[in-house]
């Protein structure tokens, strides 16, 4: 027993214990008494409440250095629309603070699910989408604010169809693509002869915050993407090698500069010989069944494809080389519709300097402070395939871990002491 706490006994009744430090109980005839300036400031509902936002693992007094206490110590989100997506950034975790269940909860009617753990120095929480397009996520977004108030930063991370593009800005199959601004493109009126899409001030999305447009401006200059390419290049060998291990039924490999293939935007992808479709009893007809095979079995002309310079610099690199995407930054088209058109991917992009086309941004642009982050799988016309998907996952993944690594930590209150290096002044 310790040497402060004394016991004494009056009686046949209770002991009295004295602690030096701690509250005295003071036994007499008129029964137990609390010397009540013991427990001066105590108030046993805020200490009952603290207690009550820990996580179950931490409530017995030994919380884990790392892991955090609550819902608002986390201040980075993902957001991921497809399983094949969310799989692929889960495999760039460090790792997992939900091995045994979620302890962390979520807010009255939130239905989102939510999976936590840290990628380098961020807690972060990762969300699917249970639908595609706008609506889903931005329903998604508001249960986000609900239950997880202090994210600062959300990425919406996937895949994409990109704007081909010509000389520098050539994006091929697997690049990644960080939005700067984002557009609604199927938000219009739809005239007889053509669709206008609005576009006022009242219509438009606003601008990211000061602290994404930061981040952003940083990876426009030559040494911010220099510094993201050679970070992300690592983190998907690192991906590629995590998901043999945990054999994934992705491997998330690359295709080879073969499989990347960008016909002339008025060459469509549909049967050419057969006359038992729509295909061949319309100008621009497309069946269903041609859409759904692939290039080589309908025998689309190779004599349609565009001549590309980075494709051909590719074949002579070797494949660690080649697979590591070059990352563009710009304004990224959302809509609930797919593009696939080339006709009408090089129009939108020509009038808005498009770069890429998805379909969940807009619903979380304005609920959230966002960035998209998306691989670019297929060039958004009537060829894309699926074939690039888990390689163009991956890419969007490893780039987002990436750009984590350069994202500052904020200190949690503006009140701290700075230690002046060779001095002992605070």
């Amino acid at each position: 027993m310790p040497s402060n706490t004394s016991i004494s006994n009056h009686g046949s009744g209770p002991q009295n214990i004295s602690s030096g430090d701690g509250p005295q109980y003071n036994n007499n005839a008129s029964g137990i008494q609390i010397n009540s300036s013991n427990f001066a400031g105590f108030n046993p509902f805020r200490e009952l409440a603290k207690i009550e936002r820990l996580p179950m693992e931490n409530r017995g007094g030994m919380p884990s250095d790392d892991q955090p206490r609550c819902r608002e110590d986390f201040h980075v989100a993902i957001i991921c629309t497809l399983p094949l997506e969310y799989d692929a950034v889960s495999l760039v975790f460090d790792q997992f603070w939900d091995e045994d269940g979620d302890s962390y909860g979520r807010a009255h009617s939130d239905t989102n699910t939510y999976t936590t753990g840290q990628i380098g120095k961020h807690n972060v929480v990762l969300a699917l989408l249970p639908n595609i397009g706008t609506v889903s996520a931005a329903g998604a977004a508001a249960n986000f604010r609900s239950s997880y108030s202090a994210v600062k930063l959300t990425l919406l991370v996937g895949i994409c169809g990109g704007v081909p593009g010509t000389g520098v800005d050539e994006i091929l199959l697997g690049d990644v693509v960080i939005s700067k601004t984002v557009i609604q493109h199927t938000l219009g009126r739809q005239y007889p002869n053509k669709f206008m899409t609005k576009d006022t001030v009242y219509d438009s999305l606003g601008r990211p915050n000061k602290d994404i447009r930061s981040l952003i401006a940083s990876f426009e200059t030559e040494r911010g993407r220099r510094q993201l390419r050679q970070k992300a290049g690592q983190y998907l060998r690192d991906l590629q090698s995590a998901a043999i291990k945990e054999r994934h039924r992705c491997s998330y490999r690359y295709p080879g500069v073969d499989e990347d293939k960008l016909f002339a935007a008025s060459y469509h992808h549909k049967h050419r010989a057969s006359q038992k479709c729509k295909c061949n009893q319309e100008s621009d007809g497309l069946c269903e069944e041609a859409a759904q095979t692939l290039c080589s079995t309908l025998m689309c002309d190779e004599g349609q494809l565009v001549r590309r310079e980075r494709l051909l610099m590719k074949k002579d690199l070797e494949l660690d080389d080649a697979q590591c995407p070059e990352i563009f930054v710009g304004c990224v088209a959302s809509g609930d519709t797919v593009m696939k058109s080339g006709e009408h991917r090089d129009r939108i992009s020509r009038q808005r300097d498009i770069i890429a086309f998805e379909m969940e941004g807009a619903g979380i642009w304005d609920e959230l402070p966002c960035i998209i982050i998306k691989g670019v799988c297929d060039y958004a016309d009537s060829h894309k395939n699926k074939v690039w998907q888990p390689f163009a996952a991956a890419t969007a993944a490893s780039v987002m871990k990436a750009m984590l690594g350069r994202y500052a930590l904020t200190e949690p209150s503006p009140s701290y002491s700075r230690v002046i290096p060779g001095s002992h002044v605070r």
